[in-house]
């Protein structure tokens, strides 16, 4: 509780007083939740998260009024990342990058948790993108079903039958790469 009051005493100084200092403390707060997301959704792709993640941070100060309370802090700007990513990718199809890095064959060559991590965001460039999106804040970010569900704007079955799709989806790319029984 202290966290949601300490967040909403910064959204009020944010809101009321402008002030830059208080909206400093949530990004420092809530920055690599935020980037981690958009880094999974763009398939490893850290220039290109890192840029989506600054837009935003952009978005959030300038409607930051506009947050209620209903959700979490964290939730309403994993939200607006989700939007931001869909708004890029509506303009700049990201849908071939998503192919070509999939079809990279095999095990990384690399050892340790780069390796693994590479051959983690081949594997996600490979489901849908609301797939991707459902796997990456439950198995990755670890919300909840109805915080997805916020997020996505989905209902909560279709965000069950996303994560039941792409679990099983990346299953079985990564048993066909050298990865399980």
């Amino acid at each position: 509780m202290a966290d949601a009051l300490s967040d909403n005493s910064l959204v009020t100084q944010v809101t009321v007083f402008h002030s830059r200092q208080a909206f400093d403390l949530l990004v420092r707060k809530y920055q690599s939740p935020v980037r981690r997301f958009l880094l999974n959704l763009t398939a490893g792709n850290e220039a290109l998260s890192d840029d989506l993640a600054q837009d935003t941070f952009l978005k959030a100060y300038t409607s930051i009024s506009q947050y209620q309370g209903r959700a979490s802090l964290q939730t309403w700007l994993m939200r607006i990342a989700y939007n931001t990513f869909y708004d890029y990718k509506r303009k700049h199809s990201l849908h071939a990058a998503d192919e070509a890095l999939a079809r990279q064959e095999g095990p990384s060559a690399e050892g340790g948790s780069f390796g693994l991590t590479h051959d983690l965001h081949k594997a996600l460039a490979t489901l849908k993108d609301e797939e991707r999106t459902c796997i990456t804040l439950q198995l990755i970010d670890g919300y909840p079903i109805d915080e997805i569900a916020t997020i996505t704007a989905m209902p909560q079955n279709t965000v069950k039958s996303h994560l039941r799709r792409g679990k099983e989806k990346l299953t079985t790319y990564l048993r066909m790469n050298g990865y399980g029984k």
